[in-house]
């Protein structure tokens, strides 16, 4: 994708990282795969690992530090999760960071609630794919 200019990234250059919010066995496959880092300015970590005891200004908390952090591109949240904060999600209308809802161990992917494709069926009609 390119804005304005040709040729020039959305990201202007910059790598991006992903962010996760997920359970514990999510968040640790990912980690695993090599995406955890710390921000070089306050240190936080980039993932968010959520259990029972997590409180849900907790998760609000930290969805919206993703939201704002320069470093971050895409967040990963596990759809039973983002329907905790769903208000929050849905809220969310830029472009950067892209919020992509995953299934989880537990909680199996329901397109219906996504908020992407939700998103995208408003945009077409059954007539743009004939």
């Amino acid at each position: 994708m390119t804005s304005g200019n040709a040729g020039q990234s959305l990201f202007a250059g910059k790598s991006k990282l992903l962010a996760v919010i997920g359970d514990e066995d999510t968040v640790t496959g990912f980690l695993l795969g090599g995406i955890g880092e710390h921000s070089a300015k306050t240190r936080k970590p980039n993932f968010l690992i959520v259990d029972k005891t997590t409180k849900l200004t907790d998760i609000e908390e930290t969805f919206k530090s993703f939201l704002t952090r320069e470093d971050i591109g895409i967040i990963l949240i596990s759809q039973f999760i983002a329907e905790q904060i769903r208000g929050l999600v849905d809220g969310h209308d830029k472009s950067v960071p892209a919020i992509l809802e995953i299934p989880s161990k537990e909680h199996p992917y329901d397109a219906s609630k996504d908020s992407i494709l939700r998103r995208a069926r408003g945009m077409f009609s059954a007539d743009d794919f004939k």
